[in-house]
């Protein structure tokens, strides 16, 4: 079957609200004046496949939402930006995973977050006949939907591969309990796996990067690429080992700075790119989302992303 799909992103969706920075969170009883808010849709599926239809790839959303109106916002929001949300099904039971974000100045972000039709996802929901049309198949959010288990999902990777499909995994919602247990029958069948650093220490149990990186590539993992925010990235293949530092940017908003960076590292899966090439691009898409509220309006155009590459230099060594 031809490969009319760039992108399958399957995984979480969310209709998310966004408060404006707040200088501080108000007090008990107080009302506390904004100029507005920003609704958008989230989730790691969603932010990937607007950022990846910004850069110019057909782009289809699995997933799951509710029979209410944040479902429809979801897929009319989705549309407007170019991304194929036939893909999207209805929970019977659940309604649509919605999210608050408080940014505070000087402060990490504070989430209210109501899990939802994420929780109703299931590995048959993602149809086979569209994995098979893609060139690569993308999967944001793992741990964080409890009905994808990790059995299921390998094979499904298993049968991606073996059409030709490259399979790309994030994870989201990594607790204590997790380990490498939840990867070992998953890691062999993903040709890149994308943690960040909180996450890889919870799962490999190392704090050093390098040394996690190392530990998803024993495991069976093509490519690792632990994603350190304003520090950078380390990125390993069994033949190349890199760290990038971050490109300056002034941040607004880091939420989204991640499901941008995987989609600039699709990127340049998709255009055969070298790994120093694909970092570099991937982390100017991941700045880029940094620099307005919201996971995805700051993002780069294809075009803005290069002119942005060829007027900064970005550090990356050998390790």
């Amino acid at each position: 079957m031809s490969s009319d799909i760039d992108v399958l992103c399957a995984g979480i969706l969310v209709a998310d609200l966004f408060a404006p920075p707040l200088p501080r969170l108000p007090a008990a009883g107080e009302l506390l004046l904004v100029d507005d808010f920003l609704l958008t849709t989230g989730g790691c599926a969603a932010n990937a496949g607007v950022d990846l239809a910004k850069l110019g790839a057909k782009v289809t959303v699995v997933g799951k939402v509710g029979n209410d109106v944040y479902a429809d916002f979801i897929r009319k929001d989705l549309d407007a930006q170019g991304v194929d949300v036939s893909g999207i099904q209805v929970s019977q039971t659940m309604p649509t995973s919605r999210t608050v974000i408080l940014p505070v100045m000087g402060e990490d972000r504070r989430y209210i977050h109501a899990v939802g039709a994420n929780a109703d996802l299931r590995v048959e929901d993602i149809n086979l006949s569209l994995v098979a049309r893609a060139r690569v198949l993308y999967v944001g959010g793992y741990l964080l939907f409890p009905g994808v288990d990790q059995t299921s999902l390998a094979g499904l990777f298993r049968f991606a591969r073996q059409r030709g499909v490259k399979t790309v995994l994030d994870v989201a919602g990594v607790q204590p309990s997790h380990s490498m247990r939840d990867l070992v029958d998953l890691l062999p069948h993903t040709d890149v796996f994308l943690p960040n650093h909180d996450e890889a220490r919870i799962l490999t149990g190392e704090a050093d990067p390098v040394r996690q990186a190392q530990t998803l590539l024993e495991v069976g993992a093509g490519t690792a690429v632990v994603t350190l925010g304003g520090a950078g990235a380390v990125a390993m293949t069994r033949s190349q080992s890199l760290r990038a530092a971050a490109y300056p940017v002034e941040v607004v908003d880091p939420s989204g700075g991640g499901d941008a960076f995987d989609a600039g590292l699709i990127v340049g899966m998709l255009e055969g790119w070298d790994l120093r090439q694909t970092v570099a691009f991937a982390s100017a898409i991941g700045a880029s989302a940094c620099t307005r509220l919201g996971c995805t309006a700051g993002v780069f155009t294809r075009a803005e992303a290069l002119a942005f590459i060829a007027r900064q230099s970005l550090r990356i060594d050998a390790i």
